[in-house]
């Protein structure tokens, strides 16, 4: 299909206009301030990850997640780590998010993409560029929602810097790879 056909049957099939911005941020807000009242700390996703993962080392390799100070912070003696709120709040926000689509008319099986790629090229980008970000999200020791929403919310400095780095990492690269979306 002829991508300006394909843009334009997405487009018609959208039923509903998007969220206004502004409602969603201050709603965003309110949930953020939520949780501090609530559970005590902010919101974040790469820690729920962490503890899934750190479930399954311990039950391929439990030797070696019992000697790992990483998997320690994961693994606390008293609960199992997947009773970790955080895993329910990332399962949330999956369930969140397909209900929120299948009511507005979104859940179409699709691959948005630019004129010049394939489906397959987009899908592959779409995975490296994911197990980067989850790479770096425990390098940053924490993904964006943890460092941009919780770390800025308490005015971290190495939030707010890292926030910065985003936007101009986003922007430089946006410039190289414009030309697979246009």
């Amino acid at each position: 299909m002829h991508y300006d056909a394909h843009r334009k049957e997405i487009m018609t099939r959208i039923a509903k206009p998007y969220m206004n911005p502004y409602v969603a941020g201050i709603g965003l807000g309110l949930v953020l301030l939520l949780s501090f009242v609530v559970m005590g700390r902010g919101l974040g996703a790469s820690g729920a990850f962490t503890s899934v993962v750190a479930v399954g080392v311990k039950t391929v390799a439990p030797a070696h997640a019992q000697s790992s100070e990483f998997y320690q912070e994961y693994l606390p003696a008293n609960t199992h780590p997947l009773k970790d709120w955080l895993v329910f709040e990332v399962a949330g926000v999956i369930i969140g998010g397909f209900i929120s689509g299948s009511l507005a008319g979104r859940t179409r099986r699709s691959v948005d993409r630019g004129p010049n790629a394939t489906p397959n090229m987009r899908l592959t980008y779409a995975f490296f560029g994911g197990a980067l970000i989850g790479f770096g999200s425990k390098l940053a020791r924490g993904c964006t929602s943890g460092q941009a929403l919780t770390g800025g919310a308490v005015l971290s400095l190495g939030s707010w810097i890292f926030m910065i780095a985003v936007f101009v990492g986003a922007y430089a690269v946006a410039y190289v790879v414009r030309r697979q979306w246009t």
